[in-house]
């Protein structure tokens, strides 16, 4: 007997190698570009961030603003510090015992983030294209605007910026800020302090005229002198963004705290109640009245923890 050529057994194995390879091709699609990757997850993300594994986060604060970042008693108070402690709980980092807070000038926070002294900067920090060219920002976590504090006699005298303008009459900001920049834009005369507690004490004294910075530092020290100053409502540049200061060389951490931000944000607006919400009430909310927190520019979409990842 003649025996029969085996090329017909060649269609089945054939058969078998395209399904495999279709199958193979197709579960190469689902993982390709065209399909969403899962989402990253917080402690992916926090794994890539300069604080991981360490003992404790430095945040560069104010010492001398009332109702925003203040040292009573060896304790820092105050809604920047509230929001910091919120960041820092957030991160991973609970209890004042694991966060260095860190006194800063508003000449120093860039300085600060450059070199590393500290990791995040929350003390009523303005987004501007300026800095923006040298640290990155996180934010907007409070809209404010610019107003001038004067004396409570001088309210007849020191109505607008023109009264500000006559011969004699300085206004105090302090050296570096946005609000120095609004004045000597404007042909003003201006005394550059080193501090805002600088030019309260000079107001008081009746050494300057006016003190003008954003309206949450000029509320804390209304708080604390209500008798003896007024805050004149004039329109002074734009309003003020205020945001949290990240170095450009920690990405991660940048959108860690936007991620955290924007997670506030959103249960404030679900649930009338936040860490954002809280904060605000407790400190500016008595003196500015109501408000609400603005949401983060570009907050990244994560996994809370990696429990809640998706499977597969």
């Amino acid at each position: 007997m003649t025996d029969t050529p085996a090329r017909p057994r060649l269609r089945p194995l054939l058969t078998a190698v395209a399904v495999t390879l279709t199958m193979t091709l197709a579960a190469a699609a689902a993982c390709g570009p065209d399909k969403d990757p899962a989402p990253r997850t917080v402690d992916e993300v926090l794994k890539q961030t300069s604080v991981y594994g360490k003992p404790k986060i430095r945040i560069g604060v104010a010492e001398d603003q009332p109702l925003m970042g203040k040292l009573v008693d060896g304790r820092f108070e105050g809604f920047d510090i509230e929001i910091a402690r919120y960041l820092a709980e957030s991160l991973g980092f609970n209890g004042d015992s694991r966060i260095d807070f860190v006194p800063l000038q508003t000449e120093d926070r860039e300085n600060a983030l450059l070199s590393g002294r500290v990791n995040l900067v929350v003390a009523s920090y303005s987004m501007t294209p300026e800095r923006e060219k040298e640290i990155d920002f996180v934010g907007p976590y409070f809209v404010t605007k610019q107003e001038l504090l004067i004396r409570v006699a001088d309210r007849a005298v020191v109505r607008n910026l023109s009264d500000l303008a006559q011969p004699g009459r300085e206004t105090c900001v302090v050296g570096g800020s946005t609000g120095e920049r609004e004045f000597t834009g404007r042909g003003l005369k201006v005394y550059p302090a080193a501090t805002n507690r600088e030019c309260l004490e000079r107001l008081l004294a009746g050494k300057s005229n006016a003190f003008s910075t954003d309206e949450t530092i000029l509320a804390g020290y209304l708080s604390e002198h209500p008798k003896d100053l007024h805050v004149v409502d004039v329109p002074i540049g734009a309003n003020e963004r205020l945001g949290v200061g990240v170095s450009k060389q920690d990405p991660a951490l940048r959108d860690l705290v936007a991620f955290f931000l924007r997670k506030s944000f959103d249960t404030g607006q679900k649930t009338d109640t936040s860490p954002w919400l809280a904060a605000y009430r407790r400190t500016l909310g008595p003196w500015l009245g109501e408000d609400v927190m603005q949401p983060p520019i570009d907050a990244p979409d994560l996994v809370d923890y990696d429990e809640k990842a998706p499977k597969g």
